[in-house]
């Protein structure tokens, strides 16, 4: 190899320079704050719905309540179902709201929306009373937090997931929903 190939050769094999501007750190932490107020608002709302189903808390059924419903739409034992949609949601909403094990908190948000979409939802349409329309939205919006990852302002802060991508996203899309249809062929048998 001449001097001047190895020259170019040099030249093109060369790492970009990657240094860390002042504005990509404001821009990175507009990202991770806008991701914390995502997994706060999407957490939290499901948490509620827990709190709501399984101890009564802001006007909700408790546990009692949402068992009998559950019944009433065909989920027997409703108290077994009861447990499982009070505990999946509650779970789910602390570990969106925590930025922990965030694929998982997201497929459990992901299988209980879908799960209601499909059993009490879907029926109403959009935008009509008790229509799919905001659990939609939560599902959507826990699944875009699989994909992105839970930014730096989380517990999973440094695993290989807290940055997000394909493979996060489709797990949580692929537990969530195959956890719901689960229940849904449950449902259907018994």
């Amino acid at each position: 190899m001449s001097t001047a190939s190895a020259a170019t050769f040099d030249a093109t094999t060369t790492t970009p320079d990657t240094t860390t501007t002042a504005a990509d750190e404001v821009d990175a932490l507009a990202r991770d704050t806008a991701l914390l107020a995502a997994r706060l608002t999407v957490g939290f709302l499901i948490f509620g719905h827990g709190a709501q189903h399984l101890f009564g808390w802001w006007g909700g059924w408790g546990f009692n309540g949402t068992a009998a419903a559950l019944t009433h739409v065909g989920y027997s034992p409703g108290r077994f179902f009861a447990a499982l949609l009070g505990a999946s949601e509650i779970t789910g909403g602390v570990l969106l709201m925590l930025g922990l094990l965030t694929p998982l908190g997201a497929a459990a948000t992901i299988g209980v929306l879908t799960n209601a979409i499909v059993t009490v939802h879907w029926s109403h349409g959009p935008f009509a009373a008790n229509g799919f329309e905001f659990p939609l939205l939560l599902a959507v919006g826990a699944a875009t937090l699989a994909f992105t990852g839970p930014g730096r302002l989380s517990l999973d802060r440094g695993w290989r997931w807290s940055q997000g991508g394909a493979v996060p996203g489709l797990v949580s899309l692929v537990l969530g929903i195959g956890g719901a249809l689960i229940v849904l062929a449950v449902k259907a048998v018994g």
